[in-house]
């Protein structure tokens, strides 16, 4: 990371100079900040066997919840520990947490560890709606109320502790140590050159740096992404989690979480928040740009998958007060809707918009882009479905707007992610919110999540 990093050779078939490769000048060159020869502070005691023997457990609700714990405990030991902790934590997880700290994992019979837990999940999903008097019945039920997956968890219980991390799996960091029995690497992985350049920018923003930022924005602009997620742990399908990311045009990003309740229609699987909840979680958003710009922001658009109802409207309106224009934009995916062609070699321009009238547009946020003269994608590029749901405002703006959101992947170093940031982490953060119980209502920014 602190040296020059070459693109790799152009193969046969491929272009002498292609310009979406780009050689990594080393750190220092690129964002102008030092990456230190040695990290601030290492945790280096917590053992592989130990690892492994948890995440073999045979319950994977205490399979995870053992692995996770192991990381939680000595991260918050040394955030405790150091006078100066650092900005942010690599955790680098060996290839068997990955393997088996996803939901649909397995472990293979063979190699099964017997746990402590003996309680039932449906046990202890009785015992939530029915609590025993006897505390010894509840052993152990705590576990079924996390996530079975190793990377939201540990997020989510982390959000407490306000500890920032960035996990790389081992294989990342050394590939070739890494093979199959034929002796052919272990997974394929990118460029040295690309895999350095979203490890930096991944790291200088969670270390509190703005990699980049959009050019001629518009001031006193406030962008909110709405964020609903059901959880498989509520026996109520009806039951869904809420948040709000707030991001202003410089790319800063605030995750605010609001009340969980009965926000699921099962007849139109649309999510939508009641009056009182909806005024609630946008007041949050207008105090906090008002605490960083000392006013309320003239324009804010919500930017939702779904529609917005009546009632959940006017909440919105209600929060954001007299001084701010609420607009309410629907964004959605138009993969199946419409595919469009043009002459020549390539297909259509990224940026490219069809309007469908004065509200609502197809806009092409993937496609070919003159400047490095190529389309970096498999297929032919699909559009998503803009439109315009509540409020009055220019269309072309809106579009502008939304093609901005789309530079701002500063996780994946992406200037040309095919969905706004707004709607783009929707799933992610939500996915971190239902993961672990939550009794405050945490006020962080977005890197904590991803």
């Amino acid at each position: 990371m602190r040296g020059y990093i070459p693109v790799p050779v152009p193969g046969p078939r491929s272009r002498k100079i292609e310009p979406q490769h780009v050689p990594f000048p080393g750190f220092q060159e690129a964002f102008n900040s030092e990456w230190p020869e040695k990290p601030a502070a290492v945790i280096q005691d917590i053992q592989l066997h130990e690892i492994e023997d948890t995440i073999r457990i045979q319950n994977r609700h205490e399979a995870i919840h053992g692995c996770v714990d192991l990381f939680v405990s000595r991260l918050e030991q040394e955030e405790n520990r150091l006078e100066a902790p650092p900005s942010f934590w690599f955790v680098v997880i060996p290839e068997i947490v990955y393997e088996l700290g996803r939901p649909q994992s397995r472990v293979p019979r063979m190699d099964a560890v017997s746990g402590n837990v003996t309680i039932s999940k449906k046990k202890a999903e009785e015992l939530k709606v029915a609590p025993s008097l006897f505390p010894e019945e509840h052993e152990g039920a705590d576990v079924y109320e996390y996530a079975t997956h190793f990377r939201r968890q540990l997020k989510a219980r982390l959000l407490k502790h306000k500890i920032v991390t960035q996990i790389l799996r081992e294989t990342t960091l050394a590939p070739d140590d890494f093979t199959k029995a034929n002796g052919m690497p272990l997974r394929r992985l990118e460029d040295p050159a690309t895999v350095a350049w979203k490890l930096g920018t991944g790291a200088y923003y969670k270390g509190g740096g703005r990699p980049w930022q959009l050019a001629h924005v518009r001031p006193g602009v406030c962008y909110v992404g709405l964020v609903y997620k059901r959880s498989d742990l509520s026996a109520d399908v009806r039951h869904a989690c809420c948040a709000a990311q707030m991001f202003l045009s410089n790319g800063e990003g605030v995750v605010f979480r609001g009340a969980p309740g009965s926000w699921y229609n099962p007849d139109t699987k649309q999510f939508h928040l009641d009056e009182a909840s909806a005024k609630g979680l946008i007041e949050l958003v207008i105090a906090e740009y008002r605490l960083q710009h000392n006013s309320p922001p003239r324009e804010l658009f919500i930017h939702a998958s779904s529609n917005f109802g009546d009632e959940e409207w006017a909440g919105f309106e209600k929060g954001a007060g007299a001084e701010t224009k609420v607009l309410g934009i629907q964004i959605s995916d138009a993969y199946e809707d419409l595919k469009l062609y043009r002459m020549g070699n390539y297909p259509v321009i990224r940026g490219a918009a069809l309007p469908l009238g004065d509200r609502s547009a197809y806009l092409w946020t993937s496609g070919f882009v003159p400047r490095l003269d190529t389309y970096m994608g498999p297929e032919t590029p699909n559009p998503i479905m803009v439109r315009v749901q509540r409020g009055e405002c220019d269309l072309r703006g809106v579009l502008s707007d939304v093609m901005g959101l789309t530079k701002i992947n500063f996780n994946s170093c992406l200037f040309n992610d095919r969905m706004p940031v707004t709607i783009r982490f929707a799933n992610e953060v939500g996915d971190v919110l239902i993961s672990a119980p939550m009794d405050s209502e945490p006020r962080l920014p977005f890197k904590f999540y991803i």
